[in-house]
């Protein structure tokens, strides 16, 4: 895959694990997308709305794999499935683009650990992470996206495990508030502190446009191809935290504790998107509550 793909304006597709949950797919404890591989009822609604963000203009999917990380698995108790469904999630984004030859798959490796939060395990523990989940997703994919992770060390072991797949990445940076990661750390130090050999571009991913206004200055400014992924949450970061507060949730939809922006419809959060494609962003697409007829506004664009 040419490294300069992102040069040119792309339409990435929409937020799964929310649409999964409109359209239908039951919650079963914290599993969220996971739970559309792991009971076969699911897969035709799976590959159903891979299709709809196509047929809307998304050029790249990204597999449905945000909860299919080892450890989320071990919370709900399934494990043992992890093979099976990471290698489920790889097999139906590669029927989409078989009906579909022209889009690309973007293998999706989220943080290994907790969501929106810094991961303080050993390097080994996170890297071996990522590795086995990448491994299983490699025979399917164009390249790796690192989606919502939220520290430059993350990113660092992230870029060290799939480096013998010998394949590009899009990094997926979260921001949940304000300038920095949650970590602590600046955007650009992504760029600055890594030695980047296969780099397709950097997002903000799973933030508010309000979010990502605040911190397009120091993106734009580092010379590579960026862009986003964009929410329609009210936040993700409530008080008691994303965890805890997904655990003790009682309808299993993250909507109960992080909200549903009701103002971000299709045409506006394409305002925002024109206003930041004008500033020079090249990756355009969307996250949580970002719907088939959001990308399709977004496509518009193009």
């Amino acid at each position: 895959m040419n490294l300069d793909f992102f040069k040119q304006t792309r339409i990435l597709d929409g937020g799964m694990g929310q649409e999964l949950l409109a359209r239908g797919m039951k919650p079963n404890g914290t599993l969220w997308s996971a739970n559309a591989l792991l009971k076969d009822e699911y897969h035709q609604l799976l590959l159903d709305t891979h299709l709809d963000f196509i047929k809307s203009g998304a050029e790249i999917i990204v597999t449905t794999t945000f909860t299919t990380r080892r450890l989320r698995l071990r919370d709900n108790r399934i494990e043992d499935k992890f093979e099976y469904l990471n290698t489920k999630a790889g097999e139906i984004a590669k029927k989409a683009k078989e009906k579909n030859p022209h889009i690309f798959i973007a293998g999706g490796l989220p943080p290994q650990y907790l969501t929106y939060e810094a991961d303080t395990r050993s390097d080994s523990e996170i890297k071996e992470n990522f590795y086995e989940q990448a491994k299983l997703l490699n025979p399917f994919i164009d390249f790796f996206y690192f989606d919502v992770l939220s520290s430059v060390r993350e990113f660092r072991l992230a870029i060290e495990a799939i480096e013998n797949f010998n394949k590009p990445y899009l990094i997926g940076a979260h921001i949940s508030d304000g300038v920095k990661l949650p970590s602590g750390e600046k955007v650009s130090q992504i760029i600055t502190e890594i030695d980047h050999k296969k780099l397709l571009g950097l997002m903000l991913s799973c933030v508010s446009p309000e979010n990502y206004e605040l911190n397009l200055n120091e993106i734009k400014n580092l010379g590579i191809p960026f862009g986003f992924k964009l929410n329609g949450f009210i936040t993700t970061c409530p008080k008691s935290g994303y965890t805890n507060s997904y655990n003790k949730s009682k309808s299993g939809n993250p909507n109960e504790f992080l909200g549903q922006r009701k103002d971000l419809t299709p045409k506006k959060m394409a305002l925002f998107v024109k206003k930041f494609k004008d500033a020079g962003a090249t990756i355009l697409g969307g996250c949580c509550e970002t719907r088939p007829a959001h990308i399709e506004e977004m496509a518009k664009l193009k």
